[in-house]
């Protein structure tokens, strides 16, 4: 408890401090990656008489390191330099976190350990490299079913025991509090430029937010700047692996029950003696049997709708948005994209969509190779 009060207090005082927001000589952040409409996606979903949703994408994709997770880690690791934190240490299960930490702890110069689901390695063979080449020291957790969740679960045991030197980037709204509001409040920056850039490109806010959800980190930082804007409709998108009816899942909000994981209180895949139910998605990034606090809370108030598509339907997805624009998305954004295939016929004509593509599909090429029979 000392540690999230010692963190809670430090974030307090610098979340508006102007000097905190300026970044010297980082030559990474993506601001204003805004498509226009995606023209080939919007006449994929057009209707016989002509009418259709316009669907824009916010392309977080383009970040420096492929993600949104570049955002967080550059907030975490300079209140980690306030702190005079010389360790660092991070939790990743598509490996997009674990290789944000270890570009700004080389930026930096500090020493940089990532846990990772020994699963979750083998899928994600790429990002591993990239987080050793970066310089970071990987370690393979093998515990429990070697996903995320054991992932963050190591990673906690190790800021416990080594406290006074080392801070902790949780890469997730989830985890005790400070984290879910911290990162939150780090990836905002995502919904406010979507809404200082809708304004400029067609003069109004979107219609329609849509972002995957696993951990839950980019579409709340989608969400957050329009929660209080009761016209917008906020969609998030969970991994409904080989269907909900399989017990083979990770549609935590979907399916899910409040409980407790990670010092944070959320639905979660818990079976009836609150113990945790093996998740399972095509995504790293999704495979977590919690939520978060945030999205929970969304949830039970009604603000924010949750849905969820198969892996086989993500795959679909994956394959269109290639072929039709010329993106490969992150198997992640994947979800959100097939979740358009039962959106877009629902929506009034001009309905102004726009989606969040949390990550590049790079990553991902390996498992789509086994599973695609292009």
């Amino acid at each position: 408890m000392y540690a999230l009060t010692e963190l809670e207090s430090a974030f307090n005082s610098i979340r508006n401090d102007p000097d905190f927001q300026v970044i010297p000589n980082f030559p990474c952040l993506s601001i204003n990656h805004f498509r226009g409409e995606i023209e080939r996606l919007t006449d994929h979903y057009r209707r016989p008489n002509g009418e259709g949703p316009h669907i824009y994408l916010k392309r977080e994709d383009l970040n420096h390191t492929g993600a949104h997770k570049i955002n967080n880690a550059i907030g975490q690791v300079l209140l980690a330099k306030r702190l005079g934190k010389k360790r660092i240490i991070a939790e990743t299960g598509a490996g997009q976190h674990g290789v944000a930490t270890a570009t700004v702890c080389a930026r930096f110069g500090l020493e940089c350990i990532i846990y990772m689901g020994a699963q979750d390695m083998e899928r994600q063979a790429l990002n591993v490299f990239r987080m050793r080449l970066l310089g970071a020291e990987v370690r393979g957790v093998h515990s429990g079913t070697a996903t995320l969740k054991d992932a963050t679960s190591e990673a906690i045991r190790d800021w416990v025991t080594n406290v006074e030197s080392t801070h902790y980037i949780l890469g997730s709204v989830a985890g005790p509090h400070p984290y879910p509001m911290m990162v939150r409040e780090f990836h905002k920056v995502i919904g406010e430029e979507t809404r200082r850039q809708a304004m400029e490109k067609w003069g109004g806010k979107p219609d329609v937010l849509v972002a995957c959800v696993g951990g839950g980190s980019n579409a709340m930082g989608l969400f957050e700047d329009f929660v209080k804007d009761k016209d917008v409709r906020l969609i998030g998108v969970e991994a409904a692996g080989f269907g909900l009816d399989s017990g083979k899942h990770a549609a935590t909000l979907t399916k899910g029950e409040v409980g407790v994981l990670h010092g944070a209180m959320s639905y979660l895949l818990q079976d009836d003696d609150g113990q945790i139910i093996e998740p399972h998605s095509i995504s790293a990034g999704l495979d977590y049997p919690g939520v978060g606090p945030e999205h929970s809370f969304l949830k039970d108030k009604g603000r924010a709708e949750y849905y969820c598509v198969t892996d086989e339907e993500a795959l679909e997805a994956f394959k269109r948005v290639s072929r039709l624009e010329g993106i490969i998305p992150a198997l992640e954004t994947s979800h959100a994209l097939a979740y358009l295939e039962k959106l877009c016929p629902t929506l009034p004509d001009g309905t102004k969509v726009v989606l969040n593509c949390s990550g590049r599909g790079d990553k991902d090429v390996q498992t789509a190779i086994k599973y695609l029979k292009l």
